[in-house]
């Protein structure tokens, strides 16, 4: 992958975070300690998921060698779907009204929430035989900056904005997958 997919990749990787960061700074109002520390938790997290996935993608490989830029496109346009469908979903009362849980283990679950879509990711990445290592690393550090700045940013502009970062980063991936697809069958120059 080219430097230019890999940030994109990052950033598309990270806006579900980053708008769950917007959601919690607007409700907790964090400190910028507490906004690092999260941050950390969610990219060490993100950081993660997609070394998972490209695990178990690279135990697959062998298997669908054939149609790996299927898949790839696949996985990379069904999570950029999701993450469009959550940005254009209303929010119901209920959610609304719902109390938030705020203690160390709802904190680790939400990073792993935010995070599955960069295990499926990683499964696709496999196919490519990309550079895990250092997209996993992208993606996590990508995601601590964009956490530990959506938190200080929901203090001051709530929840709003963050599904305008999940819709774009859905857009993204939808763009990425899509071009992994046409270099695949020639479409696009490699």
């Amino acid at each position: 992958m080219t430097p230019g997919a890999i940030a994109i990749l990052s950033l598309s990787m990270s806006t579900d975070a980053f708008a769950a960061a917007i959601g919690r700074g607007a409700s907790h109002r964090p400190n910028w300690i507490d906004a690092v520390k999260t941050g950390l938790v969610f990219g060490v997290i993100e950081g993660i998921t997609p070394l998972i996935g490209w695990a178990l993608g690279i135990v697959a490989a062998g298997f669908v060698e054939q149609i790996d830029h299927w898949i790839a496109f696949g996985l990379l346009g069904a999570v950029g779907g999701k993450m469009l469908w959550e940005a254009c979903k209303p929010r119901d009362a209920e959610e609304d009204a719902a109390p938030r849980r705020t203690g160390r283990w709802a904190l680790i679950a939400t990073a792993v929430g935010t995070s599955i879509d960069a295990a499926a990711v990683g499964v696709g990445l496999a196919f490519l035989g990309a550079n895990i290592w250092v997209i996993a690393a992208a993606i996590g550090f990508t995601t601590f900056v964009l956490t530990t700045i959506g938190l200080l940013i929901g203090r001051a502009v709530g929840a709003k904005f963050g599904k305008a970062a999940e819709f774009v980063g859905g857009l993204a991936l939808i763009g990425l997958g899509t071009m992994i697809l046409l270099e695949h069958l020639g479409v696009l120059a490699g």
